[in-house]
């Protein structure tokens, strides 16, 4: 199941579980009963449907409402995989209305950065399952307020397995959100599971901004994709655990600490250039601009 938006996760999710399928009646099972799909907003909820249907859905099952209101069809669907990209600055009418009742007045839009549309689907689906979430660095990094409140509500409840750090500007040209991508699973609260969590930098992709296109791959001298094999090597390093210096490491954390790979993992300094010293220093001052850190008066 998906939180929708364009379409792009049900999509990938759909076309992904058809390329495992050997026999054309296997297609159809994916199709009709493995993929589901919630969007809110009429917009995205028509664009995402049109998306499968162009893909070969003919029986989408995307549906339109608020996700809070369908805690029973979430429930009967025995989902085991959710992928979410939940809105990280909604307003009341888009969140949750049980939460909604506690904010103050003044509060306009989601404490939790997200965080409380994922806890409300994990409630909803079967222990076995799992979540791949895209939610903002803030939600990793927060260790107060409402993001606190919810991080320790996951661990209390659920094991955090991964987060990747994901490249600043993959929502070109839309979101200038930077991002990170948890997993959970839900067998076992993560104290319980007593396992360290993988945390990978996964900054560099190996795409480029161009101006009308967006991101695009970039390609080595004979114009082999060189997203294929970083993709690789990044999936080889979170399914075997590995510590690679600069690029993943192991660590035990709680809901107290910061969930990013950047607090962690040592550095191959070896690599390191002059340039590589500035674009932190530019990345972070971005990021307090667009924060309201720093501003104009």
């Amino acid at each position: 199941m998906t939180r929708e938006g364009s379409g792009a996760f049900l999509v990938r999710a759909m076309t992904d579980a058809m390329d495992d399928c050997e026999t054309e009646e296997e297609r159809e099972e994916v199709k009709r009963n493995q993929i589901y799909g919630i969007e809110y907003e009429d917009g995205a909820f028509g664009l995402s449907s049109t998306n499968m249907l162009i893909h070969g859905d003919g029986n989408s099952n995307v549906i339109q409402a608020s996700m809070f209101e369908r805690g029973e069809w979430i429930k009967d669907k025995n989902i085991n995989v959710v992928l979410m990209n939940p809105p990280y600055n909604a307003t009341r009418k888009f969140c949750d209305p049980e939460y909604v009742k506690n904010w103050g007045s003044s509060k306009k839009e989601d404490p939790s950065k997200g965080f409380h549309f994922v806890e409300y689907v994990a409630r909803h689906i079967p222990a076995n399952s799992k979540i791949a979430v895209l939610l903002p660095m803030q939600a990793a990094i927060g260790n107060s307020g409402d993001v606190k409140k919810f991080k320790k509500k996951m661990l209390d409840n659920y094991t955090l397995e991964a987060v990747f750090s994901l490249p600043n500007e993959m929502f070109y040209p839309g979101a200038a959100a930077i991002a990170c991508c948890m997993i959970f699973d839900l067998s076992q609260k993560h104290e319980r599971s007593n396992k360290e969590t993988f945390f990978g930098y996964f900054k560099d992709d190996k795409f480029i901004k161009r101006k009308g296109l967006g991101r695009i791959e970039k390609t080595d001298s004979n114009g082999n994709s060189l997203w294929a094999s970083t993709k690789d090597e990044w999936l080889d390093l979170y399914k075997n655990k590995k510590e690679v210096p600069g690029l993943s490491v192991m660590k035990r954390v709680t809901w107290k600490d910061e969930w990013l790979a950047e607090a962690y993992m040592e550095t191959d300094y070896t690599t390191l250039e002059e340039s590589d010293f500035q674009k932190v220093l530019n990345d972070y001052l971005s990021y307090l601009i667009k924060e309201g850190y720093i501003y104009e008066d």
